[in-house]
């Protein structure tokens, strides 16, 4: 095993939910402490580690998978990002992006919170995957329609890896030759991930 998806650091307050089990609680600095931990232990043996689900999953409307979130900015600076925060601090080698709706629009479109706040405050500069087939979830949540509008939206969004669904292999290289995405932007990506590769020890 070279990288685990975990921590799971997601604030969670319903007990509906059904992952409530994979939480270690419903304290924001408890959250961060123990995401930290995680991180530590999985580098001392060796193994890479991917914090998750960036970002309030945890806050699912009547604590049904999948729902939208409605997050105040404060409650989701204050409360919901602090221990994401803080295991990028640690040094967690990927972030993955959620498949909900944050405030109405899904997380993998959401440029104030992958783009701004993730890359350009936090500084992070691993590899951002989307959940299992988060991506093309965009045009379930009714905010895009095609799939080639996908991958444009989340490659622009410095999502770097498309876990289950297939738009980026299908459309990223049409997107560029129409000029939609910049080829620089999929030079970014493949450093990203072939650094994470070289850290592993695949090569």
């Amino acid at each position: 095993v070279q990288v685990t998806f975990s921590p799971m650091v997601d604030l969670v307050r319903d007990p509906r939910w059904g992952r409530v089990m994979e939480s270690t609680g419903e304290d924001a600095y408890l959250n961060g402490e123990m995401g930290k931990a995680f991180v530590r232990g999985y580098h001392k043996g060796g193994i890479l580690c991917c914090v998750k689900h960036f970002a309030a999953y945890g806050a699912a409307e009547a604590g049904k998978e999948y729902n939208t979130t409605d997050v105040s900015e404060r409650n989701l600076k204050e409360y919901y990002l602090p221990a994401y925060r803080a295991c990028v601090e640690e040094g967690a080698d990927m972030v993955m992006s959620s498949f909900n709706l944050l405030n109405g629009v899904p997380v993998n479109g959401h440029k104030d919170l992958l783009v701004d706040t993730l890359r350009k405050e936090w500084g992070f500069d691993g590899v951002l995957i989307s959940d299992y087939a988060a991506v093309k979830e965009m045009i379930r949540h009714g905010y895009l329609e095609t799939l080639k509008e996908c991958a444009e939206t989340a490659i622009n969004n410095q999502v770097d890896m498309e876990m289950m669904s297939s738009s980026y292999i299908h459309y990223l290289p049409e997107l560029v030759g129409e000029g939609r995405v910049k080829e620089g932007r999929i030079d970014e990506s493949l450093r990203r991930v072939l650094e994470l590769k070289q850290k592993a020890g695949l090569f």
